[in-house]
């Protein structure tokens, strides 16, 4: 039986699926995948459970039983999930599925209906194997990753915890090969930043365009806010995780130094390439970033209020709280003309190095991609890790790649334009949880 194929097939469907996430509840209708998944595991064996808290919005766990209820378990999580794209820019179809030059294009590909296919195509050629685990393996296909996970992992967390405990949890993103001076590198993620969805709502007084003098223009204000926050020098902060990501990465000894001192830091990232240098900013500070601004009701009225989206994001050392005063700071003396509504927030999440997990990760990795070395990243976006770290569970966000895809390459795709994904890396990822399974839960 060709798995690679089946993997090419699960993930053009998945895509064509188009389980496009807007924020609104009624959005993404992962159902549509969830039959998928549910379709091609019948006949397993394995215990299929489905979980759908709002109309279309469908979660699904596979569960392999293990032979030790003693035994640590371990669940694979893939969401099925994907943001919406501007067709526009695309040079395919970015929900067409389609296979060109050994490449499968569309929007997920990357992010991460990549890691869903490949997780899922693992499962089912364990269960055909005849694979039994020590401790359970389970096989998580998440609604609403993209917008916190409120009616995905969180929901099924709080309603049905039983359905999906693990003790340890693998999910995007890492895997990439880097290089670098010492070799290769692979990025394992261990952690990742909190996020709090902020509305910040400003305030004005409406009148007649046609006379604009001295006016409480709500949307000049607005825009006086954007440039504060989008100009404000945020500090850098050396995290541990930061610190054994750059001694890891093999840089010479002045650029190591540079990038583990708060001083230096900001000019050192310049030496780096721009997606490396985004990156690098990202997971070592707080960030705040205007995304979406509303106001105005007619070209010549003055608008009254304008509201503006601003994402923070802050390091698991960082306080929620801290980073609303740094808001406060940002907008100065505009911050009397501004009401702020956070509309989401989650907790930054950690996971520890020394675990079987991790171990189990470096020796399959090292039989796939011999020349690369792992080393611990944290992301600056989120996922729904840190629904079960915060349940004690170790998660790790980590797959396989080829050298068909930079690091920055990557880095474009996510959340960007032209989405795709080679073969080879579909097969290596396929690899690694087939290995993973059998070196972290074999008999």
């Amino acid at each position: 039986m060709n798995r690679d194929g089946e993997v090419v097939d699960l993930l053009q469907q998945l895509i064509r699926n188009r389980c496009v996430n807007t924020n609104a509840p009624e959005s993404g209708q992962e159902h549509r995948s969830a039959s998928l998944l549910e379709n091609y595991f019948d006949g397993s064996g394995l215990d299929i459970t489905t979980h759908e808290p709002a109309p279309g919005r469908t979660s699904l766990v596979a569960r392999m039983k293990g032979s030790d209820p003693s035994a640590p378990s371990l669940c694979l999580m893939g969401h099925t999930d994907v943001v919406p794209v501007n067709e526009a820019n695309w040079q395919h179809d970015p929900f067409g599925g389609e296979l060109i030059d050994d490449f499968v294009w569309g929007r997920g590909a990357i992010d991460m209906l990549n890691l869903t296919s490949t997780m899922a195509v693992a499962m089912r050629e364990l269960a055909d194997n005849g694979f039994r685990p020590k401790g359970d393996l389970v096989y998580f296909a998440v609604a609403d990753e993209e917008s916190g996970g409120s009616l995905g992992a969180q929901w099924v967390a709080e309603n049905a915890w039983e359905d999906i405990r693990a003790d340890y949890v693998v999910t995007e993103w890492g895997g990439v090969p880097i290089d670098s001076p010492s070799g290769p590198k692979l990025w394992i993620t261990v952690g990742q930043k909190g996020g709090i969805d902020c509305r910040l709502k400003v305030r004005g007084r409406s009148g007649h365009a046609s006379m604009p003098l001295a006016a409480d223009n709500a949307l000049v204000k607005a825009a006086r806010v954007v440039q504060r926050i989008a100009e404000h020098r945020l500090a850098p902060e050396i995290t541990d995780v930061w610190r054994r990501q750059v001694e890891g990465m093999g840089y010479d000894a002045d650029l190591t130094a540079a990038l583990l001192d708060v001083d230096r830091i900001d000019d050192a990232v310049e030496q780096l390439s721009p997606g490396m240098a985004k990156r690098a900013h990202a997971c070592t500070r707080l960030t705040a970033a205007p995304t979406v601004i509303h106001g105005g009701v007619k070209s010549n009225v003055i608008p009254d209020s304008v509201e503006i989206s601003v994402l923070m994001r802050r390091l698991p050392s960082q306080t929620y709280e801290s980073a609303m005063e740094t808001l406060q700071d940002m907008l100065g003396d505009l911050a009397d003309e501004v009401e702020i509504t956070v509309r989401m927030k989650n907790d930054p999440s950690l996971s520890e190095t020394d675990t079987p997990l991790w171990h189990a990760i470096e020796r399959v990795s090292a039989k796939l991609v011999p020349a690369a070395t792992c080393i611990p990243s944290l992301t600056p976006g989120g996922n729904d890790a840190g629904v079960f770290r915060s349940r004690g569970a170790t998660a790790y966000g980590f797959g396989l790649f080829s050298n068909a895809i930079s690091i920055e390459q990557f880095f474009e795709m996510f959340h960007g334009d032209n989405e795709r994904i080679d073969l080879e890396s579909l097969r290596l990822s396929r690899e690694l949880w087939t290995q993973l399974a059998h070196e972290f839960l074999g008999e």
